[in-house]
């Protein structure tokens, strides 16, 4: 066994309940590696070199236009780890700390630090029941106030060893896309996919996924905003966050010393078999 084999497993964090597992890596930017229900792998797993699951997306989500972002009279480069963009954030490249842990939930956090110029702290709660897993996470300041968006980005298999699954969801708007992937700023009406695609649900994100026969697996959320990307033969994606992608410049919400920043998202499944 590799000494990074050997940290992973010294690291990770189980969480079971009935005959749900998740097994969370601090280490790992505080990813979801596996998802087991009844004995089935719902997440796609690690392959050449990449590490899939599912992980967080803080402090921005999506892709950031050119890496640059203005927060008043300042204009803030980013790491162009997408190019011509920044994406998905610096909390997933990041190593956490395991704050608390029992059987079925755990809490981890991890301290906002350069390249993000603003100090801050982003806690993330998982609690585990044997049919959902919620996942909550908030950033917050102890100086100035700074705009951030958080979010998570599950990469569900397309197929569990059956038919390929089903995504159904109603959403009132679709941001338009433009040739850079980033939304224009016009919201039209939803498109058929494939889809690398931002929509509205003014409601709550609410997005079913179904493998025929086997299992029905519900995303939702409070938030308005989510991303379903289906462009790949082995998985699909579904991504509550707190703001559009380029929301960092588009729709900022400010986190202050009295005004965290805090979202949640739930995974509910039932069996169909």
């Amino acid at each position: 066994m590799s000494s990074d084999e050997n940290e992973k497993k010294s690291t990770a964090v189980v969480l079971t309940a009935g005959d749900a597992e998740v097994t969370v890596d601090p280490a790992d930017g505080c990813r979801v590696e596996s998802l087991r229900i009844g004995g089935t792998e719902v997440l796609r797993q690690p392959e050449n070199g990449k590490h899939f699951g599912s992980f967080p997306m803080v402090p921005w989500c999506g892709r950031t236009e050119n890496g640059v972002f203005r927060d008043g009279d300042k204009v803030h480069q980013l790491p162009v780890n997408s190019p011509p963009h920044a994406i998905h954030g610096t909390g997933r490249d990041g190593r956490w700390r395991t704050a608390a842990r029992d059987t079925a939930s755990a809490s981890f956090t991890y301290d906002l630090t350069s390249p993000w110029p603003y100090a801050g702290r982003v806690t993330q709660v998982f609690e585990l029941t044997p049919d959902a897993l919620t996942l909550t996470m908030g950033v917050e300041t102890y100086d100035n106030s700074f705009p951030a968006q958080v979010g998570w980005h599950p990469w569900f298999r397309r197929n569990l060893g059956g038919q390929d699954v089903r995504l159904d969801f109603t959403a009132a708007w679709q941001e338009e896309r433009g040739d850079n992937h980033l939304p224009t700023g016009r919201r039209i009406d939803p498109l058929p996919g494939p889809w690398d695609d931002c929509f509205g649900m003014p409601d709550g994100v609410d997005v079913t996924l179904t493998w025929p026969g086997e299992l029905e697996l519900k995303v939702t959320s409070r938030e308005e905003w989510v991303v379903v990307y289906d462009e790949q033969e082995t998985a699909v994606c579904v991504e509550p966050q707190t703001g559009p992608p380029n929301g960092l410049n588009t729709l900022p919400r400010l986190v202050t010393p009295v005004d965290p920043l805090e979202a949640s998202t739930t995974w509910a499944w039932r069996r169909l078999g």
